[in-house]
């Protein structure tokens, strides 16, 4: 027995080569379309709350966080100089939903606005982002360090989450020297020295340093000349087109996020500096 087939006329096989086409190019755009499905404008706002340190009820200067590492990601760095570094493509200032916001807190008067931010990126689901650095406030001269130093981490799960380590710095005041009963050297409230300065305090106690006095201050450099403020260390689930504040006695962060629907719209917005 012969089985005979239903042959395509030369019509039918070009539809049906052009739906092969047409989903083909679907899928395409499909998988081309996840970063844009999922675009977002981040904006970033750093204050400083204008107290007198004495006010300030939290008492953190016995604290020692890690120091901030060099990061090739960096959103905001202001150097020694003044000129800030940042390796993000940045927007204009006055296109930012937390313009303000931010004018408002300053004209305050209990605020000084130290970085404003924003920048679009796409945030897709499972997002891990790398930390970027953050460098402002004022140059601590005998730490060579901007005051208020750490990162932002940025990810997302079900929602956007911002991760803030952010600390607030100021210049130690130079302890003194003293003895105890047992005639070793301790400094009250000083972080362990490095060995060279521990063998000093040893020729000290033993007599060998002649005409040092041990109630003397301590050499400049012997200790890390940096005393812990206050500091910002919390991560904080994210809604879109909500403000968000994360704060402590001394510094604030405003965050918002908003989504960004027709992202043809922002393409070719230049690029700038986000100093306030």
């Amino acid at each position: 027995m012969r089985l005979t087939g239903f042959p395509l006329t030369g019509t039918q096989l070009a539809r049906a080569a052009l739906s092969l086409i047409l989903l083909s190019a679907a899928a395409q755009g499909q998988e081309g379309s996840t970063d844009s499905d999922n675009l977002y404008r981040a904006e970033i706002v750093l204050l400083e709350r204008l107290v007198e340190p004495e006010a300030v009820e939290e008492r953190m200067g016995g604290r020692t966080p890690e120091p901030t590492p060099e990061l090739e990601r960096k959103l905001w760095v202001v150097g020694e100089d003044g000129t800030p570094q940042t390796t993000m493509n940045l927007v204009p200032r006055e296109r930012m939903s937390l313009r303000s916001a931010a004018e408002r807190l300053e004209r305050s008067g209990r605020y000084r606005v130290l970085m404003t931010a924003a920048w679009r990126q796409a945030y897709p689901p499972d997002f891990k982002g790398e930390p970027m650095q953050i460098a402002v406030g004022d140059w601590l001269a005998a730490a060579g360090e901007r005051e208020i130093q750490g990162t932002l981490t940025i990810e997302r799960m079900r929602f956007l989450h911002v991760t803030a380590k952010l600390h607030h710095w100021q210049e130690a005041p130079a302890p003194s020297v003293v003895r105890d009963s047992a005639g070793t050297l301790e400094t009250p409230g000083s972080q362990p020295r490095s060995q060279s300065v521990n063998r000093a305090d040893a020729a000290i106690a033993s007599g060998s340093g002649a005409g040092l006095d041990p109630t003397a201050p301590i050499p400049s450099g012997t200790l890390r000349p940096l005393e812990l403020v206050t500091w910002i260390h919390e991560t904080r689930r994210m809604r879109s087109e909500e403000i968000h504040f994360l704060d402590s006695p001394t510094i604030g962060l405003l965050v918002f996020f908003k989504r960004i629907e027709d992202a043809g719209s922002l393409a070719g917005q230049p690029s700038a500096q986000a100093l306030p």
